[in-house]
């Protein structure tokens, strides 16, 4: 197998995958896609946790990573280790960005990222079977997405969108419409218990081009830098140490892994890297220190008819998108309805979640050491901002008004958390989301993407490094801040379009 490649990507999740798929189509381009975790490249031979969109896929291909989302407490943070990455293993909610983070975006030094410039890249991504005939939408793409018809909806999740209709949210049939408020089914890229993940829809039909090699059970250690130029890989497969040459490395093992290996390589704050003996390549303040998420708190409740609750159902069929009072940005707040809490065999109980979509708080991500083996340090630091606090407090609010109204409020025999025993004055409600807000498992921003005026930027609006030449990062860390939805979409959308540049303007990259 020859060692030397056109093209070298880091990591076959969403954006790899889709990077793979589109700068393969150039049959003069050798592409070569690594993976730390296992390949299936047989479909009818994949395991049933990665084929069970039903609910994720926790730790049979996971890194086993843990966080702190609010000081003091470390709980586990699933990621897919797996060809597909975290599309192979999660929830399979598709909801795209919205238009106002396009435009936050653009305004901050990144014009190609203003909605008219993506929305052909969204279109180009999916095959929706609802609204893929609007101008909006696309029909034709490797990403099938649907939504659940009211007839297939679990008990509690028709109960739900009853009573947000007597709370007064509009209805949504398409969350995905630009202008989309209120509740409604989720779009999801499933068919019935198919999770249609990337290593589904991007690579199973660009695997048997010559020219693409996917290189599974392999971890990148570090990035090969000589003289200001970043010129391949330093790989492991079964305990052996090699180096892959490239003429362009793109990094696209997530936003947890992308800093943590641009870290390892010298490209980082120079305190951090000074901490574990790492030798400074290039000072790169930005890498790792502008981490966004969404914290979301839940209302667990216990219900009446025990029947209802089928750890074997879709774990989420319907979703809430509103504004906050007062609030400036639009959809910033978002409710939804989950099937089942707890564990099987234990009371039954279901969940409504309170999610906050537009974050001004921020953490960081640190390394634990210089050993390519340890996890990094994922430090949210959750509703440390007031301005989170205030919208997520208002946003728990709002989700316990569900347990009290019309269809909803008839299923449940009392509310656990917050434990009713206790105050549930504002205070008292402020104090439990900064203990215990967790994340909705959406990191981004980790190597944020902006001119070189910005001092925390790392990669330009095309991806390439302000540090290195021949090096591109391609992921979820490159956006400036997490955007409003959940966020594979978004994902895959950084592997459309650089996918696409990489194929249509090579020079750029100095292909």
């Amino acid at each position: 197998m020859s060692d030397t490649w056109d093209i070298v990507i880091v990591g076959a999740g969403s954006a790899g995958s889709a990077i793979a798929a589109r700068a393969s189509e150039d049959p003069n381009r050798t592409v070569l896609l690594i993976e730390a975790g296992p390949d299936y490249p047989d479909l009818a031979a994949t395991p049933f946790d990665l084929v069970n969109s039903h609910n994720n896929s926790y730790t049979v291909h996971d890194w086993g990573f843990e966080y702190q989302p609010t000081r003091g407490r470390s709980v586990n943070f699933p990621r897919g280790r797996v060809v597909g990455g975290s599309s192979a293993v999660n929830t399979t909610i598709a909801l795209r960005s919205l238009p106002e983070d396009h435009a936050e975006w653009a305004d901050a030094g990144n014009p190609d990222w203003a909605w008219e410039k993506v929305l052909p890249a969204y279109r180009r991504m999916e095959r929706d079977l609802d609204f893929g005939h609007l101008p909006y939408h696309g029909d034709a793409g490797p990403i099938t997405i649907r939504r659940y018809p009211q007839s297939e909806l679990e008990p509690q999740h028709q109960a739900f969108l009853e009573t947000a209709r007597l709370l007064g949210y509009p209805d949504c049939p398409d969350a995905n419409a630009p202008d989309s408020v209120g509740s409604g089914p989720q779009p999801m890229n499933k068919l019935g218990r198919l999770r249609v993940s990337c290593a589904v829809g991007y690579l199973a039909p660009a695997r048997i081009r010559p020219n693409l090699t996917i290189r599974a059970d392999t971890l990148v250690r570090r990035l090969v830098c000589e003289n200001g130029t970043c010129t391949g890989v330093e790989v492991e497969t079964a305990g052996v140490v090699s180096r892959i040459r490239a003429k362009l490395t793109v990094l696209a093992a997530g936003a947890i892994q992308s800093p943590a290996i641009l870290m390892r390589s010298g490209i980082g704050p120079p305190d951090e890297l000074e901490r574990h003996g790492i030798d400074v390549t290039a000072s790169a303040p930005g890498v790792g220190r502008n981490l966004s998420d969404h914290p979301a708190i839940s209302v667990v409740c216990a219900v009446k008819d025990g029947a209802i609750i089928d750890f074997d159902a879709p774990i989420i069929q319907t979703i809430l998108r509103y504004t906050a009072a007062g609030s400036e940005k639009r959809n910033d707040l978002q409710i939804e309805q989950i099937s089942f809490a707890g564990r099987r065999g234990g009371p039954p109980l279901f969940s409504v979640a309170a999610v906050l979509e537009y974050q001004y708080g921020r953490g960081e991500l640190r390394l634990a050491s210089a050993d390519p083996h340890a996890a990094p340090v994922i430090d949210n630091r959750f509703c440390e901002d007031d301005r989170d606090t205030e919208r997520l407090l208002s946003c728990l609010k709002d989700a316990m008004a569900f347990t009290r109204t019309g269809p909803l409020a008839d299923m449940i025999e009392a509310v656990t958390f917050p434990d009713p025993a206790r105050p549930d004055d504002d205070v008292a409600l402020k104090g439990l989301i900064r203990r215990f807000a967790g994340s909705g498992y959406h990191p981004s921003a980790t190597v944020k993407m902006g001119p070189m005026t910005d001092p925390m930027a790392v990669v330009d609006q095309r991806g390439c490094c302000h540090f290195q030449e021949g090096l591109v990062v391609a992921d979820a860390s490159i956006l400036p801040f997490v955007p409003r939805a959940n966020t594979n979409l978004s994902a895959i959308l950084v592997g459309e379009m650089i996918g696409e540049w990489l194929r249509t303007e090579p020079g750029r990259y100095g292909l």
